[in-house]
């Protein structure tokens, strides 16, 4: 409903732009002659009187007939782009009227809307809640996962019955990231935020999880003894992690600049949205980038998944139970810190 919400706004004060901008247009002003730069946009050059009356007693060549076929031309495609932008004027107005009255149904029928516009509460089918259902009930299977392999763990279990809870939990990892994946595509944004997190975690998150390499370094230290081979594997696993990672971080810092830059253009000199058609040909260049958000998200999804099974198969059956418990026992405690953080005394 929040997204309802903004779209709503946006709607209408575009519609509201393009309304004044469309009252100051004149159709009946100078032919103007149109040619395409070099990055795509368009360059107007305005015609000249004085040049024409200075040319009116030349013969006409074939360079002048063709300029005037072009400015021809020129005229008759911007008579056709006001046609259907004034359509789309229509279009969008009927848009925003149909948004009016959802956005007043949903009031109607009791769902709370945050003043700061982060969450939406109590609606059914949102992406967003569907997918902190899920990690909900997720994060409660896993739970019991991992009271069992504790119990087995200190029971001295036999490797084989080892080997089917260790599996059990990973096949649950991969399950989380399935669910990651599906709720990505729905809101990709509330996936990258982490707002499905405790707050304590959220400080340590990277693109929507946790750092493989950080999360290696913290293991080496709970795994010992290892062998030389063990320890030579592990700290590939983590120098491969760490440059993945920082690929993706800088994937990420150039998309965000080339996306600032983008807003950017579409502004006017007085810092207003300028000609309505150049802000939304920027829009929709900003749009096409944000959609390789949900990209980034995926491939270190993929980061995280490949690491665990590949630490896996480095470490013992025993170890990797003990690196999978110590792996829980480390977000608990994130989550631990924040309800103590928030139920702490303030003065």
């Amino acid at each position: 409903m929040d997204n309802l919400l903004i779209l709503v706004t946006h709607v209408r004060l575009f519609y509201k732009i393009s309304i004044s901008l469309c009252g100051t247009s004149n159709d009946t002003g100078p032919v103007e002659m149109h040619l395409e730069n070099g990055q795509g946009g368009a360059m107007v050059l305005p015609s000249n009187s004085s040049d024409r009356s200075d040319r009116s007693d030349k013969p006409m060549d074939q360079k002048v007939l063709r300029r005037l076929a072009q400015n021809r031309e020129a005229a008759r495609k911007s008579r056709l782009r006001k046609k259907a932008y004034v359509q789309q004027l229509e279009s969008s107005k009927l848009k925003l009227a149909s948004l009016e009255q959802e956005l007043q149904k949903a009031r109607q029928q009791g769902i709370f809307i945050s003043s700061s516009g982060d969450q939406t509460h109590a609606m059914s089918g949102n992406g967003a809640m569907t997918f902190d259902l899920e990690y909900s009930r997720w994060q409660e299977e896993q739970n019991k996962q991992i009271n069992e392999l504790r119990t087995a763990v200190n029971a001295h279990a036999s490797d084989s019955d080892l080997r089917l809870i260790v599996d059990g939990i990973m096949a649950h990892y991969d399950e989380i990231f399935r669910l990651k994946g599906i709720a990505a595509k729905a809101d990709v944004f509330h996936i990258l935020s982490g707002m499905w997190k405790t707050p304590a975690e959220r400080c340590f998150l990277w693109l929507g999880g946790f750092r493989s390499s950080e999360l290696l370094k913290l293991l080496v230290n709970q795994l010992e003894p290892l062998t030389e081979q063990q320890l030579m594997g592990l700290s590939n696993l983590q120098q491969s992690s760490q440059q993945a990672e920082d690929a993706l971080s800088q994937g990420m810092e150039a998309l965000q600049q080339s996306l600032a830059e983008t807003l950017a253009g579409s502004l006017g000199p007085s810092g207003s949205s300028g000609n309505v058609a150049n802000y939304m040909g920027q829009m929709a260049m900003a749009m096409g980038k944000l959609g390789t958000l949900e990209n980034f998200l995926r491939q270190a999804d993929n980061l995280r998944q490949q690491t665990l099974h590949q630490m896996q198969r480095i470490l013992t059956i025993r170890q990797a139970a003990r690196a999978l418990l110590a792996i829980h026992d480390y977000f608990s405690r994130l989550r631990a810190l924040s309800s103590l953080w928030l139920a702490r005394p303030r003065e």
